[in-house]
This record gives C-alpha cells, sequence and structure tokens, in this order.
C-alpha cells in the first residue's frame, strides 16, 4: 500500500483478494449490489458468491470463482411507481473466455439471459421457482436452458420448462470427458 492510499481502501482491497483456500491468481469476477428503500434494489436472486463484502449500509460486493452462475435482478422506482425491471443470468468467467461488459460486473461475465419489464422478468421468476420445486438449485441448472429461455422471450414463442430428464441429461453431459 501507497503512503497515499486510506487504510480503509487497503482493508476493502484486501477483502476483494482471492478467498482462503484459493491462489491468488484465481480469477475471481466482482458484482456490485445495491439497496436504496424505497426507490433502488440490486440484488442476487440466486449464485453462490465466494465473499461478499459489504461496503456500506447500502452497498455490497459479492465475488465470484470462474464458472460459478448467479442471477442479478435490478428494480428501480421514482415518485410515480416502479420504471424499471431487469433480470440477468450470468456465468463468471476465466481471463480466456469472452465476456461480456456489463455494469457493475467487473470484469464481466458471460450472459446467458437478459429481460427487461416487468412481465418478462415475472415469467423468468417463475421458472426459477418451478427449478427449485423440483429440489434443483438452479445455479446448477443447464447454461444452455437460460440461453433457450432467452431465445424464447425474444421471439415471444412458449416458455419452455425445465424438467428433471433435462437436468439427468445436462449432468451427463457435464461429466462426458
Amino acid at each position: 500500500m501507497t503512503a497515499s492510499a486510506s487504510p480503509a481502501a487497503g482493508a476493502a482491497a484486501a477483502a476483494l483478494a482471492a478467498p482462503s483456500g484459493q491462489p491468488a491468481s484465481a480469477p475471481l469476477t466482482r458484482v456490485s449490489l445495491a439497496y436504496i428503500e424505497p426507490r433502488f434494489k440490486l440484488y442476487l436472486r440466486f449464485g453462490e458468491p465466494a465473499r461478499t463484502l459489504r461496503l456500506d449500509r447500502w452497498r455490497r460486493c459479492a465475488v465470484f470463482l470462474a464458472g460459478a452462475m448467479f442471477c442479478r435482478i435490478r428494480w428501480q422506482a421514482n415518485d410515480y411507481g416502479t420504471v424499471r425491471w431487469q433480470l440477468m443470468v450470468m456465468q463468471a468467467a476465466t481471463p480466456l473466455d469472452y465476456v461480456q461488459r456489463i455494469p457493475g460486473v467487473r470484469p464481466g461475465a458471460r450472459l446467458l439471459l437478459h429481460v427487461e419489464g416487468e412481465n418478462a422478468v415475472r415469467a423468468v421468476l417463475e421458472r426459477i421457482d418451478a427449478i427449485e420445486a423440483l429440489g434443483i438449485a438452479p445455479v446448477g441448472a443447464s447454461p444452455v436452458y437460460w440461453r433457450a429461455l432467452a431465445n424464447r422471450l425474444a421471439a415471444r414463442l412458449p416458455l419452455p420448462e425445465y424438467s428433471a430428464e433435462r437436468h439427468a441429461a445436462w449432468l451427463t453431459r457435464r461429466a462426458l470427458p
């Protein structure tokens, strides 16, 4: 730490370093989260961060290891009601992967699903609830399913269901060399 750097900045940098048990060179994806009642919520719907850092009363930073999947929801309101609903399902990538730059996600992530608007977000939340009802964690669902869901939403076609058979096929495919 340089003489000009504050102790708080040094503590924050140390907290964002690789989690214990991980090499210092482990690629990390940092996701900004915020909550300002009743105007703004930027939160995780699912995902298992390796570490979460509390920046202040309203802001947090979740740190994910490469390959981790997570879902971030953004909700915004003004004096007249809700003005924005946004849901993104993303996968943290390695330094060799192509990533998309997403505000609040550093250095970026693979964007599997991005929807805007109350109806589309509610439809995806219903699918996430259905996956959880099957006893499957949404972070373990196939990335191909999230992309298919995004494509069906964009084309305004009926949304596919995630079944136990589809999940078993994904687990089998993932286990193959």
